[in-house]
C-alpha cells in the first residue's frame, strides 16, 4: 500500500463521515459546515489524484459559493439557528434507501469491471478542460448559474414578507404607526391644557 492509498482512504473516511454527520445532525449551520468539510475531504481526494484543476475548481465552486449562498439563505430567511426538531425526523427510510442506493451501484461496479484494468486517458489540461465546458457544456453551465440565482432571489423575497403588499397593510403588519419615525406633533390641541 502507497501513500497515495492511505491518502485516499484517510480523506475518504474524513468525506464519509462529515457527510453522515451533515445529515444526522440537528442545527442547520452546523450541516452547512460539515458540508463544507466533506466537499474539502473529496478535493483532497482530486488533488491526490493529480487533478489539481478540479480541485481547484471543487473548492472555487462547492465550497466558496454553493456552501456561502446555503448559508446566507439559512440567514436570510431567518431559519433556526440552533437545535431545530423539524430536523428530528424517523432516519431509517433515508437509511434503507441510501444503503439500498449505495448496494446497488457497488453490485453495478463490480459487474462491470470485475477485476479488470483500465486504460487511464492521457493527462488532461485546463485547455482541454475549458473547451469541453465551452463547447459541450455550455447550457447546463448557463442554466445552473441562473438557478443559482433564483435561489438567491427567492431567498430574499421569503425574508422579506412585506414585499409585494399594499403599502397601508406593509406598516400594520410591521405592527408600527403610520407616522414616520422622527416625527412629533407640531402643535398641541387647543383644549387640552398644557402650556405652551
Amino acid at each position: 500500500m502507497t501513500a497515495a492509498d492511505v491518502l485516499l482512504l484517510a480523506l475518504g473516511a474524513v468525506a464519509v463521515g462529515s457527510g453522515v454527520l451533515v445529515v444526522a445532525t440537528k442545527h442547520l449551520v452546523r450541516a452547512g459546515l460539515y458540508l463544507v468539510v466533506c466537499l474539502g475531504a473529496v478535493a483532497g481526494i482530486y488533488l491526490v489524484l493529480t487533478a489539481e484543476l478540479v480541485a481547484w475548481v471543487q473548492v472555487l465552486i462547492y465550497v466558496g459559493a454553493v456552501v456561502v449562498l446555503l448559508l446566507f439563505a439559512v440567514m436570510l430567511t431567518r431559519a433556526p439557528i440552533g437545535a431545530s426538531d423539524d430536523l428530528d425526523r424517523p432516519g431509517w427510510p433515508a437509511a434503507l434507501i441510501g444503503g439500498g442506493t449505495g448496494l446497488g451501484l457497488a453490485a453495478l461496479l463490480v459487474d462491470a469491471y470485475r477485476w479488470s484494468s483500465v486504460e487511464l486517458p492521457a493527462p488532461g489540461t485546463a485547455g482541454r478542460i475549458g473547451d469541453q465546458i465551452f463547447r459541450s457544456w455550455v447550457l447546463p453551465f448557463e442554466v445552473l448559474s441562473v438557478l443559482l440565482l433564483a435561489a438567491l432571489v427567492g431567498a430574499i423575497i421569503l425574508s422579506r414578507p412585506d414585499i409585494g403588499r399594499p403599502p397601508g397593510d406593509r406598516a400594520a403588519g410591521s405592527g408600527r404607526s403610520g407616522v414616520p419615525s422622527g416625527r412629533t406633533d407640531a402643535a398641541p390641541a387647543a383644549g387640552d391644557g398644557r402650556s405652551r
